[in-house]
């Protein structure tokens, strides 16, 4: 039997953390990042296969293509039972309510079974993710422009996040995502930069012209994972994307980092090679895929 049930307690918060992980081993989620990262939409739930907690499922509003998000995530013992249907039923149903219709999913290009789900709900594939790793060393302390100063975070995170969001919306608007990007100005205040002495705003002649963020990542301090990379419009093409990476390879040395990770989309092909040429590899691939909602 198969019961599908949402996510009231602090014990069905650690629970869903737990499965999420286990399933995603390299996108790892805490119950604390979980309650930080509230959205009035979003909907958790947890499903248990004969009394036993089989797997987990969230839906939320996409923040592109004006669709529903949902993730469902089945322990590998549980799979071929039915649980990954009862959660996508159950999710579908809510995005439903919200007034969407159409759908956005995303699964890992090695995991054939989850194609093979995904496709059968009738969605396309139309764009994919690509997660970039870095192992820190010893990393050199780059020259600076003397008409750029970068200035980190900490201490000055909230002010600085607002003075920057013009760039960063911009940026947002730029990204090569179909259906293009609806992201809120709370989600940025509230999700960016949560690593502040690791990011960085640049200004020249007093305006910011860029923004290089680092996020903490649920394996812990010694990792980092990189937000928005953006240079301002009529700035671009001059280094600054590069310089403020380099800048933040600096400090994760100096501050015990020893990984970073960014991902990024189909489309931004040239982001994906400057990270290659500072000495990222290549580790996962995750599938968009759209549709209506099943």
């Amino acid at each position: 039997m198969i019961v599908v049930r949402p996510v009231d307690t602090d014990a069905d918060l650690d629970a869903w953390a737990e499965r999420k992980s286990t399933v995603v081993p390299n996108e790892p989620v805490t119950a604390e990042q979980l309650r930080a990262s509230v959205e009035p939409d979003r909907k958790l739930v947890l499903a248990e296969l004969d009394g036993v907690l089989a797997g987990c499922g969230i839906a939320d509003r996409s923040s592109f293509g004006g669709r529903a998000f949902i993730a469902v995530r089945v322990l590998e013992e549980h799979r071929r039972h039915g649980v990954a249907t009862a959660l996508m039923r159950e999710l579908a149903d809510y995005a439903r309510s919200l007034g969407l219709t159409g759908v956005n999913a995303f699964v890992y290009a090695d995991e054939p079974h989850s194609i093979v789900f995904a496709e059968t709900l009738g969605l396309l594939d139309v764009d994919y993710q690509l997660e970039q790793v870095r192992s820190v060393g010893e990393e050199p302390a780059p020259s600076i422009p003397p008409s750029i100063e970068l200035v980190s975070l900490d201490g000055r995170r909230e002010e600085l996040l607002d003075a920057v969001w013009p760039v960063a919306l911009a940026g947002y608007e730029d990204l090569p995502i179909p259906g293009g990007v609806t992201y809120k100005k709370e989600t940025w205040l509230r999700e960016e930069g949560t690593r502040p002495d690791g990011s960085f705003v640049a200004f020249e002649d007093g305006e910011p012209v860029g923004y290089a963020g680092l996020n903490e990542h649920a394996n812990g301090d010694a990792t980092a994972e990189h937000g928005l990379t953006v240079v301002r419009r009529d700035r671009r093409g001059r280094g600054l994307g590069r310089l403020m990476k380099q800048v933040q390879l600096h400090w994760a040395a100096q501050s015990g980092v020893v990984e970073l990770v960014t991902w990024t989309q189909r489309g931004n092909e040239a982001m994906q090679a400057l990270n290659r040429r500072l000495g990222y590899v290549d580790k996962s691939k995750v599938i968009t895929y759209q549709g209506p909602l099943p």
